[in-house]
């Protein structure tokens, strides 16, 4: 792909496609939240902004931000393999950081999978640090 990235916000037809993404970009471990109905429950919710790169009509990478109130967090950053190392990410993530302070949030943190070298290397590269004394607890409902 030679065309330029453009970043906006998901609609709701475009879950399925947000879906295939992922699981080209291989960097996503699936979760019981990997359906249709919930990538559209994230795309219209209104404490969350989704996110695409798009690129010759394509959807190459996604983030998802959202703002509590208290803090923010980011999701399902992923880029495809043929756009990587463009600034994909980066642009996502500035998107993101960007939404979410005009919120009001004063603290980010992102979920990152920790056997995933070329993740956690984007976020340390990106400015983020890890957390050594934090441990992520959680149950599917």
């Amino acid at each position: 792909m030679t065309d330029e990235i453009h970043l906006r916000e998901c609609r709701e037809d475009e879950g399925q496609a947000v879906l295939d993404l992922w699981r080209e970009a291989g960097d996503v471990v699936a979760s019981p939240t990997d359906s249709l109905e919930q990538v559209k429950v994230a795309i219209n919710h209104s404490a969350a902004l989704f996110l695409v790169a798009e690129s010759e009509g394509n959807i190459v990478g996604t983030i998802i931000g959202t703002f509590d109130g208290w803090r923010g967090e980011v999701y399902r950053l992923a880029v495809s393999p043929e756009v990587r190392r463009r600034g994909v990410a980066r642009m996502l993530v500035d998107a993101a950081e960007k939404w979410m302070g005009e919120q009001g949030c004063h603290r980010i943190t992102a979920l990152v999978e920790k056997d995933h070298p070329w993740a956690t290397g984007f976020w340390n590269a990106a400015g983020y640090q890890l957390h050594e004394s934090m441990t992520r607890y959680f149950r599917d409902i």
